[in-house]
C-alpha cells in the first residue's frame, strides 16, 4: 500500500511541470505521510495479512 502511494507521488512529481517549489512541497507531504505512525501501522498490518494469505512468514 505504501509503495503504491509512493509510486503515485513519484509519478506526479516526475510528470509535474509546476516547478521546484511544488516538487519540494510534494516531497515534504510524502515524507510526512510515510513517517506517520498510522501509515506505518497500516503497512505492517497489510503486509502481515498478505503474508498470511499467501502462506509466507513475515520477516
Amino acid at each position: 500500500m505504501v509503495r503504491i502511494v509512493i509510486g503515485i507521488a513519484i509519478g506526479y512529481v516526475l510528470g509535474s511541470r509546476a516547478g521546484r517549489e511544488r516538487y519540494e512541497q510534494i516531497k515534504r507531504w510524502t515524507s510526512a505521510a510515510i513517517d506517520h505512525p498510522a501509515v506505518q501501522g497500516a503497512g505492517g498490518f497489510v503486509q502481515a495479512k498478505v503474508s498470511e494469505l499467501i502462506g509466507r512468514p513475515t520477516s
